[in-house]
């Protein structure tokens, strides 16, 4: 818990204060009372319930003050509600690795199973966007909460040569943020390196990066993980063989507040691939994805079936429906105070009221 008017705290001297003057009350009251014959005799008349009763309401109204004067703070608090609309973006690998026999029938046939299953689960507030990337990176579908187009799309994955996992992470992040200028010809088609979260420049067009550079939205770095309307899954199960640094367009997620959740799909001991006369080994570059999750505020994944990745599916579809946000707290301890205040009066007036 963090308070907004933090320097409102000193308030809270005064609960001790109403403390004090209530013990001081009382001896008063006990210096001016009747005095019986006998002290038995006052204890029977009180009765040891009436004793213990006559302490409530005032002890309710010392709470009521004290939850008013801390409410006075502004105190904030992260709680889990409900999710408004979300935009979430699927980049999924579509090297030649992914026909990988190392998941039943095929690394690709699985992974789109596996999403198919994902899409129907959707919560309602998602809308989901799908982008592919192997030797560069392509807008399967734009964002849409059509659920039937999703699949389609996911029927559209086709296999190509090369993985360039910067630039499907960078198509997903400019889907995400249209308007802030993400020069996508030179970061996805060329190969220069990305700077802090800027656009790379081809080295060969200097003059129009420059003219370009004037339009793009000046970026102010939030806290990573800050966003809370949109967020991209990322799936791979290989290593980058072209285009940007992951790390690079990671940061560049960091710094506009994204998080990425990570899946590596695959088994950890990798597989043979074989096409056209030449072969290779698929492996997973699990540090890179850890890497990026870890950048951004979001998670990774190991799938090693498709049952696995089904049920990373399933996990994320929980986190989308419900979401973490800092609320102030200031209403609900004002409506608190209110109710022990109204409490401790109408028990002051049953059970102490005089007969006329």
């Amino acid at each position: 818990m963090r308070f907004l008017w933090p320097d409102l705290l000193w308030l809270q001297l005064l609960v001790p204060l109403l403390v004090a003057l209530y013990l001081y009350a009382l001896a008063r009251r006990k210096k001016a009372a009747i005095r019986y014959a006998s002290l038995s005799l006052a204890k029977v008349a009180i009765g040891p319930g009436q004793r213990l009763r006559r302490h409530i309401p005032p002890l309710l109204f010392l709470l009521a003050m004290s939850a008013a004067l801390l409410a006075c703070a502004r105190p904030t608090a992260t709680v889990t509600l409900p999710s408004d609309s979300l935009t979430v973006v699927l980049a999924v690998d579509v090297s030649r690795s992914m026909q990988a026999a190392d998941i039943a029938p095929n690394r690709l046939v699985a992974a789109q199973m596996a999403a198919k299953r994902f899409i129907s689960e959707l919560p309602s507030n998602v809308r989901l966007g799908i982008v592919s990337f192997a030797g560069t990176a392509a807008v399967v579908q734009t964002p849409t909460d059509n659920r039937q187009d999703m699949i389609e799309a996911i029927d559209r994955f086709q296999l190509q040569r090369a993985t360039a996992t910067g630039s499907g992470l960078i198509l997903a992040l400019s889907m995400l943020f249209p308007d802030d200028g993400i020069d996508l010809e030179s970061v996805i088609f060329e190969t220069p390196s990305i700077r802090a979260g800027r656009r790379a420049i081809p080295l060969d067009q200097a003059g129009a990066a420059e003219a370009a550079k004037k339009k793009q939205k000046e970026l102010q770095p939030v806290l990573p993980g800050s966003y809370t309307s949109g967020t991209i899954i990322l799936l791979s199960d290989g290593r980058r063989t072209t285009g940007p640094d992951p790390l690079d367009a990671a940061r560049m997620a960091a710094e506009r507040g994204v998080r990425v959740y990570t899946v590596g799909f695959g088994t950890q001991q990798g597989a043979p691939i074989g096409d056209e006369g030449w072969s290779f080994f698929a492996r997973l570059d699990e540090p890179t994805l850890r890497t990026v999750a870890q950048m951004t505020g979001g998670e990774y994944f190991l799938a090693s079936s498709e049952a696995d990745l089904s049920s990373v599916y399933r996990n994320l579809n929980a986190k989308f429906s419900m979401e973490r946000k800092e609320t102030e707290l200031s209403a609900l301890l004002s409506a608190a105070a209110v109710v022990l205040l109204t409490l401790a009066c109408v028990l002051s007036m049953l059970w102490f009221q005089r007969s006329r």
